[in-house]
């Protein structure tokens, strides 16, 4: 269910993440309406990445367990700061964890849908 009310949430990642898929069955079974936006086709990662820092962390924000963060050389891994990490992240758009979920009030990182009901019912 896509909403075109700006005001409602807006669900960040990539379409075919698995967790992604966790999420868009849990707002479509809670009848949650949502905009689903693709940060990787967008190209959004360096327009929002300020915001997201400031509302999460850079910590938070980046994925180090996932496929993309074994591929990086040992010198891209090491000596992580804010800086170096939201740089990896505008480089790599896949580095940022998914998905993430703007009510408009919150910014939720990755999946829990234990967090998902506190916050959306």
């Amino acid at each position: 269910m896509i909403n075109s009310n700006p005001n409602k949430c807006r669900i960040y990642g990539i379409k075919n993440c698995d967790t992604m898929k966790k999420a868009f069955d849990w707002l479509e079974a809670n009848s949650v309406e949502y905009e689903f936006i693709d940060y990787k086709k967008a190209g959004i990662a360096q327009k929002h990445l300020p915001e997201w820092n400031q509302r999460a962390g850079w910590e938070t924000l980046l994925n180090t367990r996932g496929m993309m963060w074994k591929r990086l050389s040992d010198a891209e891994r090491s000596d992580v700061d804010e800086t170096k990490a939201l740089a990896l992240m505008v480089d790599y758009p896949t580095l940022i964890k998914r998905p993430l979920l703007d009510t408009g009030t919150t910014l939720l990182v990755g999946f829990d849908p234990e967090h998902y009901t506190a916050e959306l019912k």
